[in-house]
């Protein structure tokens, strides 16, 4: 199952984890230094919810931001 949203097809993206330490030059340090980086993964809010797909109940996967924007139509109770 790919964690992907079936209404704007958001998935995972890559980027990096950088890890600093020290102190800051304003605050009265020698300035912060980069120390490492290490890959990491950008995932989506995915829902499993109930949705009206051509007029029929369905269960799709869909972001946080396509259900509060309204682009997702629930079923009538």
């Amino acid at each position: 199952m790919a964690r992907k949203c079936d209404i704007c097809g958001k998935g995972p993206s890559v980027g990096n984890s950088i890890a600093k330490r020290g102190r800051a030059k304003r605050v009265g340090g020698v300035g912060i230094k980069q120390t490492g980086i290490t890959g990491r993964k950008f995932k989506p809010n995915i829902q499993k919810i109930w949705a009206d797909v051509d007029g029929k109940k369905k269960k799709i996967r869909a972001c946080a931001k396509c259900i509060k924007s309204g682009e997702v139509v629930k079923p009538r109770a």
